[in-house]
């Protein structure tokens, strides 16, 4: 078979499977600055509430999109599950940290993502996102510059509370 065969086949392949993957990832409330959304994969349902930050600094910083995410995994019984991706690969080792007033939470990473420590902290967390106006996400790309997005929590609790009921 000849090479450009093989790889237009494994073209169609990735534009099909995407395309099925998006049918099957449901946005279920736009809440101002904060969106729901189920995905359903497998016979697994994944619900989570997701933001991007409203300002990213440095902003000369090359890098790839930031989220924010609240996540509910019932199959695998997990609820509540803060995770964050700045956009690069996070600094090994090095420190991560959410920060709204004087409340600061840490976090640890694993290559692009980072998550909150331990579970008491995660339920902190939540509080404070519910009753912030702000968010900031401190941490460090794997060349040692530190960057911070900060996310609006206008619009979170709903999401999360949409988010939370869609995997009840």
């Amino acid at each position: 078979m000849p090479i450009k065969k093989i790889l237009l086949l494994i073209l169609s392949y990735f534009i099909f499977s995407a395309a099925y993957a998006e049918e099957n990832l449901k946005s279920v409330g736009k809440f101002k600055d904060w969106e729901s959304f189920v995905l359903s994969q497998e016979g697994n349902k994944i619900c989570f509430a997701q933001s991007i930050p409203i300002v990213r600094a440095p902003k000369k910083l090359k890098r790839e999109p930031s989220r924010l995410f609240v996540s509910f995994r019932p199959n695998e019984n997990i609820k509540n599950e803060i995770s964050v991706t700045n956009g690069y690969e996070f600094k090994p080792k090095a420190p991560v940290s959410a920060k709204s007033g004087k409340k600061s939470y840490d976090l640890f990473s694993k290559g692009r993502f980072a998550w909150v420590v331990d579970n008491e902290d995660q339920t902190k967390l939540i509080v404070t996102m519910k009753k912030a106006s702000r968010l900031m996400i401190i941490g460090n790309t794997n060349k040692g510059d530190q960057t911070t997005d900060h996310y609006s929590m206008m619009g979170f609790t709903k999401a999360y509370n949409t988010a939370k009921k869609s995997c009840s």
